[in-house]
């Protein structure tokens, strides 16, 4: 089992960058986790390298799980409707209204 952390800034200028970081754990075989607990801002981009990176995953037969993912980074999954592409639950927390989760 291996575990990747996120960066606090997944802003669409750092797109590049995660796809990058992500890359050589593409192919890698069994449970991946990723560090979401620093994540302090997030872009539609960034959620959608992450998506394609799961689903690719899981296309493969392989689990990607989200440890500690924070406020921030679910309320952008719940207003992109992708908590379950992610392997998240809904819970009270993720349903509450936010104003600007990036």
């Amino acid at each position: 089992m291996s575990t990747v952390a996120l960066l606090q800034d997944l802003g669409i200028e750092t797109t590049s960058e995660l796809k990058q970081q992500l890359a050589p754990h593409l192919g890698q075989g069994g449970e991946l986790r990723v560090d979401a607990s620093e994540v302090s801002r997030i872009h539609t981009a960034a959620m959608q390298v992450l998506c394609a990176f799961v689903l690719a995953r899981q296309q493969a037969g392989h689990t990607t799980v989200f440890d500690n993912a924070t406020a921030t980074f679910l309320d952008a999954a719940r207003l992109l409707g992708v908590l379950r592409t992610l392997g998240l639950e809904a819970t009270p927390d993720t349903t509450r209204s936010v104003e600007n989760a990036a």
